[in-house]
This record gives C-alpha cells, structure tokens and sequence, in this order.
C-alpha cells in the first residue's frame, strides 16, 4: 500500500509527501534533523492521509496538492 499525507506545521503549512510505511514516516518528521523541510516547523500534526493500492493514483494525487 501507498500513503498520501498531509502534516500541517507550526507555521500553519502545509506539507503533503508520499511513503510505503505512515507511522514510520510521521515518527521520522518528528524526529530532530531526519527529515529537513519540517524540522525547523515542528510540532507538527497529521491531518489527512489516503491509501493507495498502486502507485500510479498516489502519485497524481501528490502533485495535484
């Protein structure tokens, strides 16, 4: 399964990527210095994820944002 999600950061952005495994990637947008565009802008909050089967639709969805 494929991931779109989207976090929003202290600044009030929002920051929308794309991962295989959720949890592990939110746990790394938390984590100091492991992922640099959100790292100055934490705390940060999930506020919307979409599940995918394949890959193509994840990947429209992403740019589309």
């Amino acid at each position: 399964m494929c991931y779109v999600y989207v976090l929003l950061l202290r600044n009030k952005q929002l920051y929308k990527g794309l991962t295989g495994d959720l949890k592990k990637r939110v746990k790394d947008h938390h984590r100091l210095g492991k992922v640099k565009l959100t790292r100055l802008r934490r705390p940060l909050k999930l506020i919307h994820y979409e599940v995918y089967l394949l890959k193509s639709p994840m990947r429209y969805e992403e740019k589309s944002f």
